[in-house]
């Protein structure tokens, strides 16, 4: 009888999903897979070498003018791309929104084009007869603020990238599309590029002719305000300031920048270089960035970088971190992540490696060139510790997924950042890299580190500025060809598995624990002031932005409960007007308190009372060593940190 119900009830299932389909008399069109009728890219030589002139001088109103001139082996159809999905940044990022005022002319006549219906990158226009080139001219209307993309043309400064100002021909690897780049900057301003100059004549510098793929990995800054330091004789730093009286840097502050080229080449045992350039902006005027190339690195800080340099570390890590992706991302990169034009699609899987090992050698070369104290390094992994401990999204979000962050949320604001999860393939990537340093040093018994594995797996020829790729497999053999341990089962554990906590092992086997104190570390209180915020996110769980306005609130926190969330307005705390000043005091007079904090806050034209249930104070992240008896006075994470060139 049970058996005869239950296929009564799978009948009438079926019978009702039947009844639920689309009826009969209605129009149903049958879908058509659309043509693809764009060149796959062939690993052949292009005919010819591409002319591409750049007017950078339109500063004012962010205007980048172009001719390029692109030469065709014959008649008939061509396809041309923009470039779209763009390495460093992970995702496709072109903008193509900002290409404006396209034509293309050949012998004289105006050529039609047409844009590809599926892929909006692309351009399909018809070559005459007779024809050997045609001509395209352009603009790239840059951002003019801030929420039309980032600022690359300012009073005083501009970043020249070269896939937002060109095209380039389908159906090539973009290595084997030769170009010659021309670039007029404004009167009296100078550039810096790994690129190199064949010629200047005034205001205009010709570079010599490369292939399109060092084109796009070579960008320009160039500026009023100038400076160049040989650092070695390789490596050279270029700054650009908002004004002059930013570009002071001592001899004092320019011999930790020293040391960290000294410092990468000692880690590494090569350089996958034969010149590496940093391009360092100091403003505000142009916005922000901190991108990896082959032989150099876009690096925009604060403009006071040298002339606040006793107050902080401030972003002195953004130079280790760009350096390291000279090995780890450009000469070594996963397979996934290499395509042979910038039309294929990136697969970020291997980010947690990329991204996550080289967030670990950043901090570490900052602490062993002196770029960081060892204090503020010691206070930053406290810091991302405890933050990756409240990435609460990690009990259903693996980390490995975050990996695709970059492609699903564009690195927009989130409304619950910490069950969401974000790009956390950084900082919990360094956690994980850290306690894979300290477990080859228990099982070696001091005699290797994961140095040992970066100069296996990382280095190479000195001068190979080439590319070889890899697969989660070859990090796996590598490590046991450093230390034999089951090194599967770790990274399965850590990188695609979910878990409750943060993988924090690392700091213990590494002779520190995690504790929470009452008062901000100079690194916290740094970061704040970077950032304009106030963060309170392990006491009541959330981050203030300025002006009462709640920047965030952590997933199931004190805040959390009360009903709070980001972009409501704080108007009192406990009956008082609100300041930051008085919500930490109200947050630590409720230590030990049964009741309430109460928070007066705007959503809107509406107010509302929260009750944030929270009497343990203020509390803030720091390491504490770790002074047992039999406790090594000198763990782990003292060595790591050691210089080793000093």
């Amino acid at each position: 009888m049970r058996t005869a119900a239950f296929l009564g009830l799978v009948l009438s299932l079926t019978l009702s999903a039947s009844a639920a389909a689309m009826p009969d008399h209605l129009s149903k069109p049958q879908y058509v897979a659309p043509q693809d009728t764009i060149p796959a890219p062939q690993d052949i030589a292009y005919p010819g070498t591409m002319q591409l002139e750049v007017d950078a001088r339109d500063h004012d109103q962010g205007i980048f003018r172009v001719t390029q001139t692109i030469p065709v082996a014959k008649a008939g159809p061509l396809t041309l791309l923009y470039p779209e999905w763009l390495p460093g940044n992970h995702a496709p990022r072109g903008e193509i929104e900002k290409l404006t005022g396209l034509e293309f002319t050949a012998g004289g006549q105006t050529l039609a084009w047409v844009r590809d219906n599926v892929d909006v990158f692309a351009f399909h226009l018809t070559v005459p007869e007779g024809v050997s080139q045609i001509t395209a001219t352009f603009q790239f209307v840059s951002a003019t603020m801030e929420n039309q993309g980032r600022i690359v043309m300012a009073p005083s400064m501009l970043n020249l990238r070269w896939h937002q100002v060109s095209l380039y021909p389908a159906g090539y690897y973009v290595r084997q599309i030769p170009v010659q780049a021309t670039a007029i900057y404004p009167d009296g301003w100078q550039a810096a590029s790994a690129l190199r100059p064949k010629s200047t004549s005034g205001n205009s510098i010709v570079y010599e002719k490369t292939d399109y793929d060092t084109l796009v990995d070579s960008p320009v800054f160039a500026g009023q305000y100038f400076q160049t330091i040989a650092l070695t004789s390789r490596v050279h730093l270029n700054i650009v300031a908002d004004d002059a009286k930013f570009l002071q840097p001592s001899k004092t502050q320019i011999a930790p920048h020293v040391a960290l080229v000294k410092e990468a080449e000692a880690l590494f045992g090569s350089h996958p270089y034969d010149r590496y350039d940093f391009l360092l902006a100091l403003t505000e005027d142009m916005g922000g960035i901190g991108l990896e190339h082959h032989r150099s690195s876009e690096n925009g800080v604060d403009r006071e970088y040298f002339t606040d340099w006793d107050s902080g570390p401030g972003r002195r890590n953004l130079l280790p971190h760009e350096m390291t992706h000279a090995w780890n991302g450009k000469y070594r990169r996963p397979a996934g992540m290499w395509t042979p034009d910038f039309r294929q699609p990136m697969r970020d899987n291997l980010l947690w490696v990329y991204e996550g090992q080289t967030q670990f050698w950043g901090y570490v070369l900052g602490a062993r060139s002196g770029l960081y104290s060892k204090q503020d390094t010691l206070d930053a992994f406290a810091a991302i510790a405890a933050d990756m401990d409240l990435r609460v999204g990690r009990t259903w979000r693996p980390l490995v997924d975050t990996t695709h962050d970059p492609i699903i949320a564009a690195r927009r604001p989130k409304p619950w950042s910490s069950w969401q999860r974000s790009e956390d393939y950084y900082n919990e990537g360094l956690l994980i890299w850290l306690e894979a340093d300290q477990i080859i040093r228990r099982e070696s018994g001091g005699r290797k580190s994961l140095g040992d594995f970066a100069r296996s797996f990382f280095g190479g020829r000195n001068g190979d500025w080439g590319v070889r790729t890899y697969e989660e497999q070859d990090v796996v053999t590598a490590l046991n060809a450093v230390q034999p341990y089951d090194w599967a089962a770790f990274i399965a554990d850590r990188v695609h598995a979910t878990s409750s906590e943060a993988p924090k092992n690392g700091l213990a086997l590494g002779g520190y624990r995690l504790v929470f104190v009452d008062t901000p570390s100079a690194y916290i209180l740094a970061n704040d002031k970077r950032r304009k915020q106030l963060d309170l996110s392990h006491s009541i769980g959330l981050v203030m932005g300025g002006k009462g306005l709640i920047k965030s609130v952590i997933w199931d926190s004190p805040a959390f409960r009360a009903g709070l969330k980001a972009g409501l307005t704080i108007s009192a705390v406990n009956g008082k007007a609100y300041s930051d000043a008085a919500l930490k005091q109200a947050i630590e007079e409720n230590r030990g308190q049964d009741g309430p904090i109460e928070i007066f806050a705007k959503n809107g034209e509406a107010y509302h009372n929260f009750m944030v249930d929270h009497s343990g104070g203020l509390r803030y992240p720091a390491l504490e060593k770790n002074t047992e008896e039999g406790a090594d006075q000198e763990g782990g994470i003292d060595r790591l940190l050691q210089p080793r060139t000093r």
